[in-house]
């Protein structure tokens, strides 16, 4: 009889690579796997289950309270007595100096943030019981949590809500300490808290899997993020210089995937007035990318930077085989970007893009060890420019270097790496 898996995932499982591959793999292997994500009430045709094989099964759980009024008499409660009492100590303060505009307006926004907050917690809980309850429905043999924000829901339906533990793995795509959005101490606390219940830790990489022995003491299995082995070259349903009106001869520099802080985005715009021909596209969305966009508009770049908006994943690459090169210069703002291997960095290897990146050690690895780019100093708009004019006025070097990917392509790829992943459950007595 096979195993049951229960696989947990906080997004809503639209595009997420990674989950898909390992699901997928499990699945072929003769595993029942059911993953559980979140569902988006603001998307009516996306569906709360999906028979994606005949192994493989999705749930979405609710995003928001079905029962308004629970919220809203929390939110009564809330303004009653903490904002309440709260306000009453600011405004007597504020009043001795007799500013009561100012007093309303602070007391205003004091009261928002509080009943946000509120509000955004119950949210949360709401998800995870939903996520528990669908986790204790059926007779899984093994529970995978998918980074820290569902470990919680693992351990509980694995080690504390059933008769009979079950085995939990923790599939940490990120370092959890250091990453931007999660700075406080207590991402630490819990962690460490919660991987006394796992019974199998992955990790990203080997600079990541060594962090983690240094937080905790020991060394996770790793298991790399690449992507299927595809041919997009030999697909031509896109042409990005239709699509942006560009002459065919002109080379399209490109960057795709989230535009957000810490990613060098600012350092390629800066660098764009640098670059000796070529017009740079940004394919993706995020929250920098209005301020960026301001930033094209002030430096009078518009006619040399374009914005191309999210793609979905499994057309992405007709995309990306149209650029002459592709930008990876993550900034090191924390120990998760400095010891990133990300997945576009492979991405641009299928379609034999040679690549500008930054030097830090997993993509200095890959890039420089299969000499399928240049690494740069990814702070430094100038090195930037330096990376991409290089390839610019060298034609055959550019050449070597999209046949190198090609060949690359062969080594980093999911084909090869999904015996790893299975191996990690064989391991453990996960067998079918």
């Amino acid at each position: 009889m096979s195993q049951k898996v229960c696989m947990f995932v906080w997004n809503h499982f639209t595009n997420d690579a990674r989950v898909l591959r390992e699901c997928t793999a499990l699945s072929e292997a003769g595993y029942e796997v059911d993953l559980i994500a979140i569902h988006d009430w603001k998307q009516p045709n996306m569906a709360k289950r999906e028979k994606r094989n005949e192994n493989f099964n999705l749930i979405r759980v609710n995003n928001r309270l079905k029962i308004l009024g629970v919220a809203n008499r929390v939110k009564r409660i809330a303004m009653r007595n903490i904002v309440t009492k709260a306000a009453s100590v600011l405004f007597a303060a504020l009043a001795l100096w007799q500013a009561p505009i100012v007093t309303l307006i602070l007391l205003a926004l004091f009261s928002m943030l509080i009943v946000k907050k509120i509000r955004q917690n119950l949210s949360r809980s709401y998800i995870a019981s939903q996520m528990i309850y669908h986790g204790l429905k059926r007779n899984y043999s093994i529970y995978h949590s998918n980074d820290l924000n569902t470990l919680p829901q693992g351990v509980l339906c694995s080690k504390i809500l059933t008769f009979k533990r079950k085995k939990l793995i923790y599939d940490s795509h990120e370092i959890q300490t250091s990453r931007t959005g999660y700075n406080s101490k207590w991402y630490g606390i819990a962690e460490n808290f919660y991987l006394k219940f796992v019974d199998v830790t992955i990790h990203e990489n080997h600079t990541r899997a060594a962090y983690h022995e240094k937080l905790y003491g020991t060394y996770p299995e790793v298991l790399h993020n690449y992507p299927f082995v595809q041919r997009p070259e030999l697909n031509d349903s896109v042409n990005m210089h239709e699509l942006l009106g560009l002459p065919k001869d002109e080379p399209i520099l490109l960057y795709q995937g989230g535009i957000q802080i810490g990613r060098g985005l600012e350092k390629i715009v800066e660098a764009v007035p640098m670059f000796k021909r070529g017009t740079m596209v940004f394919i993706g969305d995020g929250k920098q990318k209005p301020s960026l966009q301001k930033r094209v508009i002030e430096l009078g770049l518009e006619d040399k930077i374009r914005f191309i908006d999210k793609i979905p994943v499994e057309q992405l690459l007709h995309y990306t085989r149209n650029a002459y090169l592709g930008f990876q210069v993550l900034n090191n703002i924390c120990y998760n970007h400095y010891s990133a291997s990300s997945n576009k960095l492979f991405e641009y290897m299928m379609c034999g893009i040679p690549v500008v990146a930054c030097s830090f050690p997993e993509i200095k690895k890959v890039v420089e060890g299969n000499q399928t780019g240049i690494c740069i100093d990814s702070h430094s708009p100038e090195s930037i420019a330096e990376g991409v004019n290089f390839l610019l006025d060298n034609p055959d070097v550019h050449q070597q270097m999209k046949e190198n990917c090609f060949t690359a392509r062969h080594k980093y790829n999911w084909d090869v790496e999904k015996e790893n992943f299975l191996k990690i459950y064989k391991k453990c007595n996960y067998a079918v």
